[in-house]
C-alpha cells in the first residue's frame, strides 16, 4: 500500500485535515520562503478583520455556521462596495470607461471565487460539479443578483413618495450585448458537444480565445471619448 499511488493522496488528504483543525494561524510562516512571508503580510488585514468569523472547520465549531455564513455575506457585501468604488475611482484617474472596468477588473474580481471553488472540485474528480457551479452562479447573478437590488430600490422609493420609481438601465447597446451572451452560451454547449463532454486543455485553450475575442469586440464598440 506504502508504494501505491493511494498512499502519497491518503497522506495529502491527512495533512490538509490536520491543518484544517488546527484552524486560522496568525503566526508567521516558516516554510515557503519569501512568498509565503510576503503573502502572509499582505493578507493579514484581511484576515484579521473576518478574524470574526467562526472558523466552522474546527471539531466542535459546526454549531455557529449560521452566524458563520451571515458575517461571510456581511463582508462579500462590504468588499463588494469597496471592490465597486474604488475601481470606478481607478477608471476615471486614468479616464477608463466604467464598462470596461466592470467588464475586465469587477467580472474578474467576482469571479475568483467560482474559478477557486471549481478548481478545487475539479481536483477532487467531480467536473460536473465545477461546470454546474459556475453556471449556476451566473444563473444566479442575473436572477437574483440584478433584480433584487431593483426591486428593494422601487419598493422603498414607491413607498415614500407614493408612486413608481422604475430603475432605469443606462447602459448603450444593451440589446447587442444580450445577442452576444445569447451566442456565447450556444458557442459553451456547442464546444462541450464537440469536446465530447470532457474537460481537457485544448477546450480551456478554445475557452481563453473566446474571452479575449470577446474583450476584443467590447472594447471595439466602446467610445473612450
Amino acid at each position: 500500500y506504502m508504494k501505491s499511488p493511494l498512499a502519497p493522496r491518503r497522506k495529502s488528504c491527512m495533512d490538509e485535515q490536520a491543518s484544517i483543525a488546527e484552524g486560522v494561524q496568525l503566526s508567521m510562516p516558516t516554510e515557503g520562503g519569501f512568498l509565503a512571508k510576503f503573502w502572509f503580510v499582505t493578507t493579514l488585514p484581511l484576515v484579521l478583520a473576518m478574524y470574526v468569523i467562526p472558523d466552522v472547520r474546527i471539531p466542535g465549531k459546526d454549531k455557529y455556521c449560521f452566524r458563520s455564513f451571515f458575517l461571510s455575506i456581511c463582508f462579500i457585501g462590504v468588499f463588494s462596495f469597496f471592490m465597486v468604488k474604488w475601481a470606478t475611482i481607478i477608471g476615471d484617474t486614468f479616464r477608463i470607461p466604467t464598462v470596461i472596468m466592470g467588464l475586465t477588473f469587477l467580472a474578474a474580481g467576482t469571479s475568483v471565487p467560482d474559478l477557486l471553488s471549481s478548481v478545487i472540485v475539479a481536483k477532487q474528480g467531480h467536473g460536473d460539479m465545477a461546470v454546474s457551479s459556475s453556471i449556476g452562479s451566473n444563473i444566479f447573478d442575473i436572477l437574483v443578483g440584478l433584480p433584487l437590488p431593483w426591486l428593494l430600490y422601487t419598493l422603498y422609493n414607491s413607498g415614500q413618495k407614493g408612486q413608481s420609481f422604475p430603475v432605469t438601465v443606462g447602459a448603450e447597446d444593451l440589446d447587442i450585448s444580450l445577442y452576444i451572451l445569447i451566442g456565447m452560451l450556444m458557442v459553451v454547449i456547442g464546444s462541450i458537444a464537440l469536446f465530447k463532454w470532457r474537460m481537457i486543455k485544448e477546450m480551456g485553450y478554445f475557452y481563453f480565445f473566446m474571452y479575449f475575442l470577446y474583450v476584443g469586440q467590447e472594447l471595439a464598440r466602446t467610445s473612450w471619448c
